[in-house]
């Protein structure tokens, strides 16, 4: 057989073999992004009506005592939540969320002194800390997370933070999950809640009608809100007001939190999936290729051949 010919047969091996790996890989992401998209789908209603009762209660009168809704004027210190993927091989996911949280940071930067970042995820880790900015904690990451206390330490630091005045913003940054084939990197408020706020908000994709929380939804809400208009319902605290917002603010904050690991995995696991898709039929398709180029060269060698016994049988009858 011609080197030539060999050649070939090796990549074909080779680009077989890579085939059979990023299928293999494919099938796992698949297995993993129907477990997350499953949490996902499952937590996205008490997510969305966790947040929009936080939403209403920032705004009635006499909650404003609690430092979690306290409003503020300037915004000098601010911390980002970055959730990304702790591998790679998921497309451009990492590479989007990160671009997002860095726009989001020079947005601000007329107001900020000083931005500091929260990781989760060592792969957004790796692309922030290159970039200079200033990581103070770096949390690990599930790749299927199992329940919220996943998210309690990393809570209890945000939370803690911002009630020492340590910092005057909280944003998280991840990415939302809206199909398979699609996800949409975004950074929200956390803190300190803000009706009026412009940023995305966590599970709204497109239009739910079962929760009713949209973005035309809350803008429409906070323009009633800011013009004073009277609420059409009432809370009823008990014990007390500050004794049930002590308890249930940082607890609702947390579900966000948790929501955003989910949608984020979700995200991840999807974009894997299509990443490793879009390798597997590469490899196909440079199979095809190869195959064809290698039966072209083999046919042009017995060509050859073939010609070479003619014409030496003829030079021997003469």
């Amino acid at each position: 057989m011609p080197a030539n010919t060999r050649d070939i047969l090796r990549r074909i091996k080779s680009v077989n073999n890579t085939k059979k790996i990023t299928k293999a890989m494919e099938m796992v992401a698949a297995s993993k992004m129907r477990r997350a998209v499953n949490m996902v789908l499952a937590t996205r209603p008490y997510a969305n009506l966790s947040w929009n009762t936080v939403l209403h209660l920032s705004q009635i009168k006499g909650t404003e005592f609690h430092p979690l809704l306290k409003k503020k004027d300037k915004y000098n210190k601010i911390l980002l939540v970055l959730i990304s993927s702790n591998r790679g091989l998921c497309g451009g996911y990492n590479v989007q969320i990160v671009n997002k949280a860095t726009k989001s940071i020079k947005k601000h930067n007329d107001g900020i002194k000083k931005t500091e970042i929260i990781t989760m995820g060592k792969r957004g880790a790796e692309m922030i800390v290159r970039q200079g900015y200033n990581v103070v904690s770096d949390f690990e990451k599930p790749d299927l997370a199992t329940g919220i206390h996943e998210v309690r330490d990393l809570s209890n630091l945000v939370i803690n933070g911002f009630l020492k005045e340590k910092y005057d913003k909280v944003m998280v940054a991840y990415t939302d999950f809206v199909s398979s084939i699609k996800q949409v990197p975004r950074v929200k408020q956390l803190l300190p809640i803000d009706l009026a706020s412009d940023d995305e908000y966590l599970g709204i994709v497109g239009k739910d009608e079962r929760v009713g929380l949209t973005k035309e939804f809350i803008k429409e809400k906070a323009e009633k809100y800011l013009k004073k208009e009277k609420h059409s319902f009432e809370y009823l605290f008990e014990p007390n007001d500050k004794e049930v917002l002590n308890q249930m603010i940082p607890r609702l904050i947390e579900v966000q939190l948790y929501q955003a690991l989910l949608e984020a995995n979700a995200s991840e696991h999807s974009a894997r999936m299509l990443s490793m898709r879009n390798a597997t039929d590469a490899a196909g398709e440079m199979i095809e290729d190869l195959t064809l180029y290698y039966n072209k060269v083999r046919q042009a060698s017995v060509t050859q051949e073939i010609s070479e016994i003619s014409a030496g049988a003829m030079a021997m009858n003469k």
